[in-house]
């Protein structure tokens, strides 16, 4: 990165994390697909969520970013990819401002939001930007005390599908309650796989993660029970009658699951930045293929 001018543009990308972007973009596609199960689609509350959904997740990246490099989270030895603040590129006064930046254009986002779905609007909205703050920020840092996964399951998975198909119905539809659990468990493993690869640098800097509290084979089976959960769920949607068949085109993609699940199981440091990254695109494809079923 050394062609990375500090306070570039390329640096604001870079902090950005566009890759993780997938696991905002996911749970919005999902969540529009079962308003339009229900004939509620809207898509200018669908857009108008996403681009909420989108901003809210860069926002975090921001703080992410800011916090773990003034913690010693992130150091010269992380095996991750590079963050800005640990590498000089950006400081963090100007994290600050991009996370106020982020945060206020969100805001705008909501305001409409909110003329469109209500005041119940405003709950999601703030919640998630706590949420986002308090992942590593704070006086009880989510991440650092183990709780990360509860807040990428409930904020990826319930509080992103089940938002974003109520700003368009006005209510939650019981296919989005469904619907919920695959895409946060998905998300939850591209988390999963980050920890299992920097379990040693996080135990050093006292982020008690699920792999620091319980072992590398603890997060391996984690990761495993995660992807179950997803592709059982579709199965479960169709037996209940809640959806039809279509609803099981995700499990198409089994064989690249159980392929990622191996590389978490079998391999160590650098070599899970793809497997991280692949878990991050398989929840991108799962996500369309379920956003069709449903719509089907």
């Amino acid at each position: 990165m050394s062609d990375i001018t500090p306070g570039s543009l390329r640096a604001w990308v870079l902090a950005a994390r566009p890759a993780t972007l997938t696991a905002a973009f996911a749970p919005v596609a999902v969540g529009t697909a079962c308003a339009w199960h229900v004939d509620a689609f809207r898509w200018d509350a669908a857009l108008a969520a996403l681009i909420g959904a989108f901003l809210i997740q860069i926002a975090t990246n921001f703080a992410n970013d800011m916090y773990d490099f003034q913690k010693g989270a992130d150091t010269e030895e992380r095996l991750g990819p590079l963050r800005v603040a640990q590498a000089g590129l950006l400081t963090v006064r100007h994290l600050r401002r991009g996370i106020g930046a982020a945060f206020a254009l969100a805001l705008g986002v909501g305001v409409y939001l909110t003329w469109v779905a209500g005041p119940a609007v405003v709950a999601i909205g703030l919640s998630s930007m706590v949420a986002g703050l308090a992942y590593t920020g704070g006086p009880f840092p989510l991440a650092y005390n183990g709780l990360g996964d509860v807040f990428v399951m409930a904020f990826f998975g319930f509080v992103a599908v089940c938002g974003t198909a109520f700003v368009q119905a006005l209510y939650v539809p019981e296919v989005a309650w469904f619907a919920s659990v695959p895409i946060g468990a998905l998300a939850t493993a591209i988390l999963a796989v980050n920890n299992v690869r920097d379990f040693e640098g996080d135990a050093i800097a006292r982020k008690r993660t699920v792999v620091v509290r319980f072992g590398r084979q603890g997060g391996v089976l984690e990761y495993a029970f995660l992807l179950v959960v997803a592709y059982v769920t579709p199965v479960t949607m169709l037996l209940c009658g809640v959806t039809g068949l279509w609803v099981c085109l995700p499990l198409l993609t089994i064989p690249w699951g159980a392929r990622l699940t191996r590389s978490v199981a079998r391999d160590q440091g650098t070599v899970l930045n793809q497997t991280l990254a692949g878990t991050a695109k398989l929840l991108s494809v799962f996500g369309i293929l379920f956003a069709i079923g449903i719509a089907l």
